[in-house]
């Protein structure tokens, strides 16, 4: 969990990324913070409030209704109506210059599926394929039913800041044959050592990220772009994540990942001056179809919980070099203060270990290298022995991963003091083309072009 995280993903966690807190509207990328949009005194936003409104400070994982907001929206008596609380109303836009899901906040729930063509299918079917996801997209983003066969789910909830996002793996230009148009930027990452991956959940034809601020109007999302899929693709792998819920802290706050660790300081924020350069192909980039799009690379990090809280919290502060408390680096001041790398203790050592996490991943360190972290935390169970099977879907956004995700993680791969208490286990990169003007599907200037 790089501590460059995306402002609200992870600060305190290396290549595991994390920005988790829904990323609202001045910093919207950096998602973290929870700003409380509701009071006492205030009645619940109307049905049509902004997602601007709605989504406080960046990477905000939400609003606090308040309790007269609350009780308007979740109070009522069953025989009663009951208002949409804004939460419900929130919106995100499908059409714009970037595909939604990338700087929006992060979402209380989230799924992400990878599919493969299907035998036989080729370009055609994969353009139909898009324009179908395309099109339900926008319509259940707007709080709408799909057009065809809409199984209901999500009835009465609203939009609930809906995003689906599409990109495309390396093999899907293979099998459509765009081999040409495939971008040098999707080359399969290197191999690290601590790799443990299973490649029968890793990569993909195509992958899809769904989030929402509600958990039935996620899942209705899945089963809608699953249904759509019909015999074009089939689904690879798919796994499901969550962040805490709008309105859990009573104060603006960046959010904490399963380690317990304030995770998400030093995500770029879009106030940068080379926030776009940085997680965005530019308009004149190549190739010409990946203009103001951006790669992912998804990783599915399970952490050691047993081990790591078997540590002192002082012994975790030291791993991370931050505080466990309020995220304030041990160098001294709050979360937000530059971290002294040089400080020193009273016997002459680091205060800030040279291999604690928030050192090794600060872009300083790395050439520069940053990236826009938007994870999901994530709990598949138990095995056999009572372990939990638990951490955090990795996602995070760069205009290149040779210039963001792979430097660092070289860095991590070698003496990071986190890495003896995670395990990457899956691994994908994919190429996440600019948003769809009207009437356009996503990826048509590629599969028409």
């Amino acid at each position: 969990m790089p501590d460059q995280s995306p402002s609200s993903a992870r600060s305190a966690h290396g290549a595991m990324g994390s920005a988790q807190g829904a990323m609202g509207s001045a910093e919207r990328a950096t998602g973290s913070a929870e700003r409380a949009t509701g009071s006492a005194e205030r009645s619940p936003e109307p049905r049509g409030v902004s997602r601007r409104r709605l989504l406080g400070t960046a990477g905000a994982t939400g609003l606090v209704l308040g309790a007269a907001g609350a009780a308007a929206g979740y109070a009522a008596a069953p025989a009663q109506a009951t208002p949409l609380t804004s939460l419900g109303a929130g919106r995100a836009m499908f059409h714009g210059k970037h595909q939604p899901g990338i700087t929006d906040g992060l979402q209380a729930r989230g799924h992400l599926a990878a599919f493969d063509l299907a035998p036989g299918a080729g370009r055609k079917e994969a353009a139909a394929l898009l324009r179908r996801w395309s099109a339900t997209a926008e319509r259940l983003m707007a709080g709408e039913p799909a057009a065809h066969d809409d199984t209901g789910v999500a009835r009465d909830a609203g939009p609930s800041s809906l995003t689906i996002t599409f990109g495309f793996g390396h093999s899907f230009f293979g099998r459509t044959g765009l081999v040409r148009q495939r971008p040098v930027a999707l080359d399969p990452l290197p191999a690290f050592s601590s790799d443990q991956l299973d490649k029968a959940r890793s990569d993909g034809d195509l992958w899809v990220q769904i989030g929402a601020d509600d958990a039935l109007v996620a899942f209705h999302a899945l089963r809608a772009i699953q249904k759509d899929a019909g015999s074009a693709a089939r689904l690879r792998w798919q796994m499901n994540g969550f962040n805490r819920t709008p309105g859990a802290t009573a104060h603006p706050m960046t959010t904490r990942n399963l380690m317990g660790q304030v995770d998400g300081t030093r995500n770029p924020k879009p106030a940068d001056p080379d926030f776009e350069k940085r997680i965005f192909v530019p308009a004149d980039g190549e190739p010409a179809w990946m203009a103001n799009g951006s790669y992912v690379v998804v990783r599915r990090i399970r952490m050691l919980l047993d081990d790591w809280e078997k540590l002192p919290v002082r012994d975790q502060e030291a791993v991370i070099g931050r505080r466990k408390s309020d995220g304030a680096p041990l160098s001294g001041g709050t979360e937000t203060t530059e971290m002294d790398l040089e400080k020193t203790d009273a016997n002459g050592e680091y205060v800030v270990a040279v291999n604690a996490h928030a050192r090794i991943t600060r872009p300083d360190r790395n050439g520069g290298a940053a990236m826009l972290r938007r994870p999901f935390s994530y709990h598949d169970g138990f095995d056999a022995d009572g372990v939990p099977d638990a951490g955090l879907l990795f996602i995070c956004w760069q205009a290149d991963p040779l210039r963001g995700f792979v430097p660092v993680q070289r860095k991590l791969d070698r003496g990071d003091a986190l890495s003896r208490f995670i395990r990457h286990e899956t691994s994908g990169l994919f190429a996440v083309p600019g948003g769809a003007a009207k009437g356009e599907y996503v990826g048509q200037r590629l599969l028409e072009g």
